[in-house]
């Protein structure tokens, strides 16, 4: 039987979770990852692949991707929902909070030294993370996401283009090379 968490113990967790994230989108992966994953076993590792794969290519913040996307594997349109709400409720309180203080915040030597320091561990955060996945991602074909690699680091580095094309781009280009392989496949089996 599959394991299942409620949707309280959902919103509690990703209250949690989005409350003590700092750092965009991205940040928050290796820490549903860590609980979903590896804490609670609710999810794979390649459905977590999956769930960042489309987290990505959609319009919106990634980290309000990812918990939606999250909350639907888990629970279905209820927890989509409830996860969507959990994620949203802190950044609403601390945008509220720092819009009332903004002078004192705006000003403050502690508060700009902790988001200078922040923003190292964030850097760290997202190397191990794209790391760890990027390994995940290549056991299937590896030469295929080297050179996927390279071509979207070339156009994201080295041209104007908007991300949003050249994921759409490089998806097209996978689903084509799926397509051939598939064809081949089926080639060799008559």
């Amino acid at each position: 039987m599959e394991k299942r968490i409620s949707l309280w113990k959902l919103f509690l967790t990703f209250l949690k979770i989005n409350t003590f994230t700092f750092g965009g989108g991205y940040t928050i992966v290796p820490i549903i990852r860590d609980e979903f994953v590896e804490h609670q076993q609710l999810i794979d590792e390649d459905e977590m692949l999956d769930i960042v794969a489309l987290a990505q290519s959609g319009p919106g913040a990634m980290a309000i991707s990812c918990s939606l996307l999250t909350g639907y594997r888990l629970r279905g349109p209820l927890g989509a929902a409830t996860c969507l709400f959990a994620s949203v409720l802190p950044c609403l309180v601390i945008i509220l909070s720092i819009n009332l203080a903004y002078k004192q915040f705006r000003e403050n030597f502690y508060v700009n030294a902790a988001l200078v320091g922040i923003s190292g561990i964030i850097s760290a955060v997202l190397f191990l993370t794209t790391w760890r996945m990027g390994k995940r991602a290549m056991h299937e074909d590896r030469n295929f996401s080297i050179v996927m690699i390279i071509i979207a680091t070339f156009l994201g580095m080295f041209t104007d283009i908007n991300t949003a094309f050249i994921i759409l781009f490089l998806g097209f280009c996978g689903i084509i090379v799926t397509k051939l392989e598939d064809h081949k496949k089926e080639g060799h089996r008559s």
